[in-house]
């Protein structure tokens, strides 16, 4: 997923380049938060711990992968530094804030309000409410947000959460995804509003493939899980839709659409042509699929 996130956004991003982009937002997940959660005391989903950190920062940064994230590659590509976590911003002694943009990515948030609430994460409304404090406060300027880049990635979280049996009673599936596009609707028309006009959104990959799949009773170990992934590719095609819209909508704006589900599952079917050889299994954890443990816990395990 990292991988193809990286790859099919900077296979666009140079049309972005073409309005010389000195600075990016980040709203999302653990896909692309930059450490966000481990200044929240209250918040049980964290990464400051190794392995995390191990293969470029040589530390915990609190980023859900041994090194950089999907954004940090793409701040890379641009030419600009990486973007710090709101919160160490907003916690620290920071005077003048970034002209590099922020951060606002949580791990484990999602689009709805509920998901992994009782885990401490920021979802993806809270994250534009600390954007908009900080505009409304002056510390982001008109100027820079139309002249930033927006990218954004949520969703992967609510769908998996939806097949968990604790959470009950449930929607449909199809009300439910609606459910989450009309909240990515209203995230999209803020930023908008607020003077985005440079969006690029990344699709989700295909969840019910991912080993932490073995934590739910009714998920298959032998195969992908099929259920979950029709969720994702219809939540995937109204995302599509949405992005589409963007310059109708707002004709002075730009949007990209990052489609990495085709592209991961391209690298599931063909593993050794990119440098695979297990395409199944987590590379850090433990128990069934490498997913039944988080990274970093005690008792996990490392692939050679």
């Amino acid at each position: 997923m990292f991988i193809a996130s990286f790859l099919v956004i900077n296979s666009n991003i140079s049309c972005v380049l073409g309005f010389n982009v000195h600075s990016i937002f980040i709203f999302g997940d653990s896909i692309i938060d930059a450490g966000n959660n481990q200044f929240k005391n209250n918040c049980s989903v964290q990464a400051n711990f190794t392995p995390y950190g191990s293969n470029f920062f040589h530390h915990p940064t609190g980023r859900f992968t041994n090194g950089r994230t999907v954004t940090d590659f793409i701040c890379e590509f641009i030419g600009i530094p990486m973007q710090k976590p709101v919160l160490e911003l907003v916690n620290g002694n920071w005077k003048n804030y970034p002209s590099n943009g922020i951060n606002f990515a949580s791990g484990g948030s999602g689009v709805l309000q509920t998901t992994n609430q009782d885990l401490g994460v920021t979802p993806i409304q809270e994250q534009l409410r600390q954007f908009k404090t900080l505009v409304q406060q002056n510390k982001i300027k008109k100027k820079q947000i139309q002249e930033s880049l927006f990218i954004f990635t949520s969703g992967s979280n609510d769908i998996f959460t939806y097949f968990n049996p604790f959470n009950l009673p449930k929607q449909a599936q199809n009300a439910y995804v609606q459910a989450m596009l009309t909240q990515m609707t209203k995230f999209v028309d803020q930023i908008c509003k607020l003077g985005a006009r440079r969006i690029a959104s990344i699709s989700l990959g295909p969840v019910g493939c991912i080993p932490a799949r073995a934590l739910l009773p009714s998920a298959p170990i032998d195969k992908c899980y099929g259920k979950m992934n029709k969720m994702v590719k219809n939540y995937n095609v109204g995302l599509e839709n949405l992005v589409k819209r963007i310059p109708i909508k707002y004709p002075s704006s730009f949007a990209v659409y990052g489609a990495v589900y085709k592209t991961v599952q391209n690298f599931r079917a063909n593993p050794q042509s990119y440098g695979f050889s297990d395409v199944t299994n987590a590379c850090c954890g433990d128990g069934t699929l490498g997913g039944a443990l988080q990274c970093g816990k005690e008792g996990y395990k490392l692939c050679a």
